[in-house]
């Protein structure tokens, strides 16, 4: 993590840590914490990066394909904000977006977020563009507090690794 927070100061002026408030269990908010991976704008509370989005640093691209940004939120794990594996919290302006146009949108937020989902290695991840994408995602998290089980934790873990591990 030192390395890390080396590289963000390096390549980019602005805080080592991005912090978002986010929705947590039963739409209670919490402070999100993550490196920064994008240039400080005015944007980044109510405007999701995108594909080849010019916010984004250079080391941001880097920490953000490898799933590196999101380290710090073990600490969020830590606090009790966040679990390992449950649905990804997303933007709460995402949230205020969505919920009106996605059937059951709401139930995602029933349980603790988590740093890595089913959705998130089901392909469901990154920016979502257009609404089947969320819908799928969505879907993907309403499946998993469904069918929730130790098991399906550990292939989600087993295939976040998976995904992470390939450099």
């Amino acid at each position: 993590m030192p390395l890390i927070a080396l590289l963000i100061k390096l390549n980019s002026r602005g805080p080592v840590f991005f912090l978002q408030l986010r929705n947590k269990r039963n739409g209670e908010l919490f402070t999100c914490i993550k490196f920064r991976s994008m240039f400080t704008n005015a944007d980044a509370d109510v405007l999701p990066a995108c594909k080849n989005d010019n916010r984004i640093t250079p080391a941001g691209k880097f920490l953000r394909k490898h799933h590196l940004d999101e380290l710090p939120q073990f600490f969020n794990v830590l606090w009790g904000d966040m679990a390992i594996v449950g649905p990804r919290p997303h933007m709460v302006s995402d949230n205020v977006r969505f919920d009106p146009l996605i059937k059951n949108y709401a139930q995602r937020n029933k349980v603790k977020p988590g740093i890595t989902g089913l959705a998130q290695v089901t392909g469901y991840a990154g920016a979502t563009d257009d609404m089947d994408m969320m819908k799928g995602r969505v879907n993907m998290d309403i499946f998993y507090l469904r069918h929730w089980s130790v098991r399906l934790d550990l292939a989600i873990l087993y295939r976040t690794l998976f995904k992470i591990r390939r450099f």
